[in-house]
């Protein structure tokens, strides 16, 4: 499972930097760093893939407070996120 997020940022650079001093936070929640994109139309606008152990998990690490004071300190103006599956489902052996 991965985890596409879209967030709209007040300072890229600044973003970039507290994005990845939490990556040892997310490995924690069983979240890894798959890709970062910013967009080549909006400079305020990165995407990212996370890659997902276990989707309860990573669902209960985004719904703490320190994972939104993370969002703030980062300068995150708003965002939205989804939970991807591969489809069709590859078969199970």
């Amino acid at each position: 499972m991965l985890l596409l997020v879209r967030n709209r940022v007040k300072d890229i650079e600044h973003w970039k930097n507290v994005f990845d001093e939490q990556e040892l936070a997310g490995l924690s929640a069983g979240l890894s760093v798959k890709a970062v994109w910013r967009s080549a139309d909006r400079e305020d606008e990165v995407f990212f893939i996370l890659g997902v152990e276990d989707r309860k998990r990573a669902e209960a690490y985004m719904a703490t407070p320190e994972a939104a004071a993370v969002g703030e300190e980062a300068g995150a103006l708003e965002g939205e996120f989804w939970f991807l599956e591969e489809f069709p489902a590859p078969e199970a052996d």
